[in-house]
């Protein structure tokens, strides 16, 4: 696990243990955030994008089914919440069950 994707890298093995999902899919969307004023985080100032605190996260899993939308955001951020309390600032959550529409 290399430092530059640590936080990913944990989220993935996490979400795999806690879902065993059919398809999971990080995307690091930090850089697109550059600019952007973090009040209250470890960027004092104007964020330069670099690092890992925005991601996009996909994940299609039976442990879904039967959840609501919200249960299963809930559920993913409970199993990341280490790394949401250690510096990533963003999740963006696509999450669905097998059959159902993905979520864009």
């Amino acid at each position: 696990m290399s430092i530059l994707n640590n936080k990913q890298s944990a989220m993935e093995e996490k979400l795999k243990a806690a879902f065993a999902p059919q398809h999971l899919e990080i995307i690091n969307e930090s850089h697109l955030h550059a600019g952007h004023h973090h009040s209250g985080s470890d960027h004092h100032g104007t964020y330069d994008g670099t690092g890992e605190t925005h991601f996009r996260v996909r994940i299609v899993a039976d442990a879904f089914t039967g959840m609501s939308r919200i249960q299963r955001h809930r559920a993913v951020n409970d199993v990341v919440k280490q790394e949401l309390d250690s510096g990533v600032h963003a999740l963006a959550l696509e999450l669905s069950a097998p059959g159902e529409p993905a979520r864009r």
